[in-house]
């Protein structure tokens, strides 16, 4: 039965009204905190309601991805406004927002006169730094600096609170480190003590370290920051106590982002538990009806290797990318499972559900290829969208469309991630979402690892090569690794590292973290560039798709070349109520105006 810890939508112990979003602003109370907290099933009660601080499959965290150099929206006619330099000071933010801080922090002072034993309140005292660190992560990432806020606001206009400075982001780092590892030790495990299976205990706090100190770490190595090594070694150090627990790797990287329980599954750390009609999302969805509007650039599909292990650059198993079943072909199996691979079909008049081959048997060469390594409540060829009628051609381009007007591209590398067809009703999808995964941790590892001059061929078997693995590629083999294994490395980037950072990007595809990782390794130069897609001939489409340079056929293009990306912009602008309300906060530098 399926844990149903995510699922809660209304918790017991409630707030009357709508806490505010800022702390310059006076919440109030509507439930006894003098009862909520007496016992430990009563702060469990309570504390379910701090799982909504996990957005699983929200739309959120995938539409971060276009801000980068991989990703593009295919909607929009005028690109990411991170990347053209039009982002605007918002009034308010979803980030630099209290509301889930002050529910920990009353939990965390009540706890404390509770008739609890002291192994009970600890561990509550781990989950609420848990979600405290947590909280705090997507603070320090976007603001740096941010108020750092471990007590109960006050209804007092004196509450000195109201009014906090910003705190230095070396002290909010370390306070967050330091929270962590006391959850590390004290947390009870899930399971135990009436805790449900599916509930957070040591291995994600580690999961949270993992990715916490590493982006931390790399960011202050490559933003001219102190104490880098501290934060890399806490991640490297969380990051192999998961790979010493034998959590492994479920087998089949679809069926980690398709599956409708991710409940007993090898890998898989934490997850938002969906359910039909009681739970649901509208991800897949998106990627079966007309407002899906994610595609890869040309950039993302060629970093994808091909089986022997080489760059498509290299290998010779790759002739060409002018052609789209050529391009595909002996590739990493994960770029299958992640861009719609290309066919054809005929229609049948009269029935949108049902098609035929066609004479070209080059045209059905994919879709017996994933008949062989999925299924058809999975992956399966042809596309279908939400209603299950086909989609008859990949690529299946927006700007010259073949009889349909869902499932379209505008790069041709459609996004396939998230598609299954559990059931066909569009936007009430119940796919469970990991939320920590084996598959980050091994990334985060080896990138740890080499950051601290620790990384060597036994570093990759355990990690970079138990990914290649389930994608059907060779070996990474260091010693094979020289300057000019790809001739697209940036040159200022080790070319060991340049693996470890290609296979990042290739198994969080789509997953949200690109944009941060550009931010953190001080390389968004790498989206400053112009977005490409396939090569494709204009006149076979009927000129309806521009292409790089004018030249007929070329490389798609969509909005040109983005201007330089400002250094100012690593930083989130400050929301300008927060300074307006609060003369001691200033604005990121830069932001001034």
């Amino acid at each position: 039965m399926k844990n149903k810890i995510y699922i809660l939508t209304l918790v017991i112990v409630t707030f009357s009204g709508c806490i505010k979003d800022t702390l310059n602003q006076k919440p109030t109370l509507s439930f006894f905190e003098e009862n909520s907290f007496e016992t430990f099933d009563l702060t469990k009660i309570y504390a379910f309601g701090l799982y909504n601080a996990f957005e699983g499959y929200a739309l959120g965290p995938i539409n971060t991805e276009f801000n980068g150099d991989l990703v593009m929206r295919n909607s929009t006619e005028t690109g990411s406004a991170w990347l053209w330099n039009r982002v605007e000071i918002p009034v308010t933010s979803s980030i630099w927002n209290f509301e889930n801080n002050r529910r920990i922090n009353i939990m965390l002072k009540n706890i404390e006169t509770s008739k609890m034993t002291a192994e009970e309140i600890n561990h509550w005292k781990s989950i609420g730094y848990f979600f405290r660190a947590y909280d705090y992560y997507a603070k320090i990432s976007a603001y740096g600096d941010i108020p750092w806020i471990d007590k109960v606001v006050t209804d007092s206009a004196d509450d000195p609170l109201l009014y906090a400075e910003r705190t230095p982001r070396d002290v909010v780092a370390d306070n967050m480190l330091n929270d962590l590892l006391f959850a590390e030790a004290n947390i009870f495990e899930p399971g135990t003590h009436g805790l449900p299976a599916n509930y957070v205990g040591a291995n994600a706090v580690r999961a949270l370290i993992s990715r916490f100190g590493l982006f931390e770490g790399t960011w202050r190595k490559y933003h001219g920051l102190t104490d880098a090594q501290k934060y890399l070694k806490a991640s490297a150090d969380a990051s192999k106590k998961l790979i010493d627990e034998n959590i492994g790797l479920h087998p089949n990287y679809d069926e980690v982002f398709n599956s409708e329980s991710l409940e007993g599954v090898k890998g898989i750390i934490l997850y938002k538990d969906y359910r039909h009609t009681v739970l649901t999302h509208i991800l897949t969805s998106r990627h079966k009806n007309s407002a899906g509007n994610w595609d890869m650039t040309k950039a993302g599909a060629d970093l994808y290797l091909l089986k022997d292990g080489m760059t498509r650059w290299k290998s010779p198993l790759f002739s060409t990318d002018k052609n789209a079943y050529d391009e595909f072909r002996n590739r990493d199996r994960r770029m299958l499972y992640t861009i719609v691979p290309p066919y054809r079909v005929k229609k049948v008049s009269g029935n949108p559900k049902t098609f035929t081959h066609t004479a070209n048997a080059a045209d059905r060469e994919y879709i017996d290829l994933v008949a062989t390594f999925s299924d058809p409540t999975h992956k399966e060829l042809p596309s279908r969208n939400w209603a299950g009628n086909v989609s008859p051609v990949s690529p299946h381009f927006r700007d010259f469309n073949e009889g349909s007007g869902f499932n379209v591209s505008r790069t041709g590398y459609f996004i396939f991630k998230y598609y299954n067809r559990f059931h066909d009703i569009q936007n009430s999808d119940f796919s469970d979402a990991p939320i920590f995964r084996m598959g980050e941790v091994l990334v985060n590892y080896a990138e740890a690892k080499f950051e601290l001059g620790e990384f060597d061929q036994t570093i990759a078997d355990i990690t970079i090569n138990k990914l290649r693995a389930r994608g059907e590629v060779a070996h990474l083999e260091i010693a094979s690794i020289d300057a000019d294994f790809d001739p697209t490395r940036d040159p200022g980037v080790d070319p060991i590292l340049w693996e470890i950072r290609r296979e990042r990007a290739i198994e969080l595809m789509f997953e949200g973290f690109r944009f941060d990782d550009l931010r953190r390794w001080k390389k968004m130069d790498y989206a400053a560039k112009e977005k490409l897609g396939r090569w494709v001939d204009p006149a076979k489409l009927g000129n309806a798709i521009k292409t790089q340079n004018g030249e007929a056929p070329g490389y798609i293009v969509k909005f040109g070349t983005p201007p330089p990306f400002p250094e100012h912009y690593y930083l989130y602008p400050v929301p300008s109520n927060e300074i307006v309300l609060n003369p001691k906060i200033a604005p990121n530098p830069g932001w001034e105006q």
